[in-house]
């Protein structure tokens, strides 16, 4: 907030579906759109293009900006299941998307509850569908964005994208977020939450949507970070998957989970009655914005699915994980793995 005060010869646009180009002086004047019944009284600029409607297995590009820039926050709202609307971010010329995610994951919220309220830096989950983003996101060339609608029914999405056009100094790098999920987790097998990262860069933050597949406690499980040639060890390893995201202990007190959202970290416990019974669920954050995880060359991102078994000994568990992978790097970057089918999205 320190530099609000600060004049910038930048200039601010927004994309909508009150103004799909983000033109200067061109917002509402749509003549026809998914409000024009609610307007038919009233007309011309009185909210007749709102939102955009989605036909199932169809790809729209929602936004296509030409020069140098930046974005600066996305408003999304409207589907209530949003694992099967995929997001795609393309910077400059590049053909593989930086961004691949579906939408509910990429807002911390793959299980899309309405309650489900996040408030951090990054993002902001709020009632009742909405979704804020305050990622930075600069480009040199041009940003295309695109939604796909890989569910069965239509999907209505109002969006707002606003972005500056300004210079973009060259120590800056190029947003990414890749989403994974393995259901289940093969036996004694550690979950990859990102690998193949190739290039200069920092990561900033994991989202994981974590289903327990059997019952008793299930995060004693390590995270590691393999940077810049680390082979079998990692150079950074943390002490437990609850500890990663900010808690400790279980996220127990008094025998039932507790649910938390901060700037930097959170987790929400969707848990049926009892604190250990199988096919509970979790949704977690943490943001390495104070303290991003910087790479030369490469970096390989794990973690452990562990919980307990008799004779005070550890389980690997084979759980139903899920994963957004945020981080910053120079670009080319390499070609994300084949993304999910509909049915291996879908939480059941």
């Amino acid at each position: 907030m320190g530099n609000l005060s600060r004049l910038s010869s930048a200039v601010t646009r927004s994309i909508s579906a009150e103004n799909f180009t983000g033109e200067k002086g061109k917002g509402g004047m749509a003549t026809e759109g998914t409000g024009a019944g609610a307007a038919r009284d009233l007309g011309q600029g009185w909210k007749i293009s709102p939102s955009i409607r989605m036909e199932p297995n169809k790809t729209y590009t929602i936004a296509e900006i030409d020069g140098s820039g930046a974005i600066q926050h996305m408003w999304m709202a409207g589907p209530t299941y949003c694992r099967f609307i995929i997001m795609r971010i393309y910077w400059d010329d590049n053909e593989n998307p930086s961004v691949e995610c579906p939408m509910a994951d990429f807002f911390a919220d793959a299980y899309t509850h309405p309650n489900a309220n996040v408030s951090s830096l990054a993002v902001c989950r709020t009632p009742k569908t909405g979704m804020n983003c305050y990622w930075e996101m600069p480009f040199r060339k041009k940003c295309r964005i695109t939604m796909e609608n890989v569910g069965f029914d239509d999907a209505y999405l109002y969006y707002q994208i606003t972005y500056t056009l300004t210079e973009v100094p060259d120590d800056c790098a190029y947003f990414h977020a890749q989403f994974r999920r393995t259901n289940p987790l093969p036996y004694k097998e550690d979950y990859t939450i990102v690998d193949g990262i190739k290039g200069k860069g920092h990561y900033v933050g994991t989202y994981m949507a974590w289903g327990v597949n059997s019952c008793g406690w299930w995060g004693e499980g390590e995270i590691k970070f393999f940077m810049d040639g680390d082979k079998e060890f990692p150079t950074i390893c943390g002490t437990g998957t609850e500890d990663y995201f900010g808690g400790s202990y279980n996220f127990d007190i008094g025998g039932k989970y507790q649910s938390y959202t901060t700037p930097y970290c959170g987790m929400m416990a969707y848990a049926p009655d009892g604190l250990y019974n199988s096919q509970q669920r979790f949704s977690m954050y943490r943001w390495h914005i104070t303290d991003p995880i910087r790479f030369e060359n490469d970096l390989k991102v794990t973690i452990q699915a562990l919980g307990w078994r008799s004779g005070g000994r550890y389980l690997p568990l084979q759980d139903d994980i899920a994963s957004v992978a945020f981080w910053y790097q120079t670009l080319p970057a390499a070609k994300f793995p084949e993304f999910p089918t509909r049915d291996e999205l879908e939480i059941c």
